[in-house]
């Protein structure tokens, strides 16, 4: 099996399987979604959509968050974790969005990762989900759901696996590509212990076909 023909077979189960794929941080406009995304970083959805919706009831805006500190924010995101790095990076944040951006979120990958608390991953979530524009950010579930399905191969880091999966991912499914992979690996492809009885893809599935079915 070619690498086209594993991405095409593997895409075209996910289009036919998970027709509906989004993100489950709640979020209603570019902000939330922006503060949500950095709150998220090695934390669950589930904890951070507890967080949020007080956070940002008081703190709605960039203007109001900016006008707050760290200290206070802290007291909001404590369940959350490394709180007090992220309280920092939530009001740097909002402090840059005003002085740069007027206070909107761009929508360009370079300008989002002037901003405290947002990396190349996070950029990119904003870009595909808000945007709409194709971009592939790599959590730890897409990295490891990749390599299993032999979509990337030996990858060393999040930028290379992005690279390959752009490469080969249609433009128009890039953003939706990110959630089926990121759904997959939170719910079937498990880091531990995969539930590979429950998942479609093992036909296609280096990883069962060399380390489950011989076994």
């Amino acid at each position: 099996m070619t690498k086209k023909e594993r991405f095409s077979y593997i895409l075209n189960w996910f289009i036919e399987n998970v027709p509906v794929a989004e993100t489950e941080l709640q979020y209603t406009n570019p902000f939330e979604l922006l503060v949500a995304v950095i709150l998220s970083a090695q934390c669950t959805d589930k904890r951070v959509n507890m967080i949020t919706p007080k956070l940002l009831h008081d703190y709605p805006t960039a203007e109001a968050m900016a006008a707050s500190s760290p200290e206070v924010i802290y007291e909001y995101i404590k369940s959350a974790s490394y709180p007090n790095n992220k309280s920092k990076h939530l009001v740097g944040m909002a402090k840059k969005l005003l002085e740069d951006f007027n206070g909107e979120v761009p929508d360009d990958i370079d300008k989002l990762q002037t901003l405290p608390g947002v990396g190349r991953k996070t950029a990119n979530v904003i870009a595909s989900v808000v945007y709409n524009k194709p971009a592939m950010a790599v959590d730890t579930h897409v990295f490891r759901v990749s390599e299993r399905l032999g979509l990337t191969t030996n990858s060393k880091s999040p930028l290379q696996t992005e690279k390959e999966l752009v490469k080969y991912i249609p433009e128009e499914l890039i953003a939706k590509a990110h959630h089926w992979l990121i759904l997959h690996g939170r719910y079937i492809c498990v880091a531990r212990r995969p539930k590979c009885e429950q998942c479609g893809l093992t036909e296609w599935c280096r990883y069962y076909q060399k380390e489950i079915k011989k076994s």
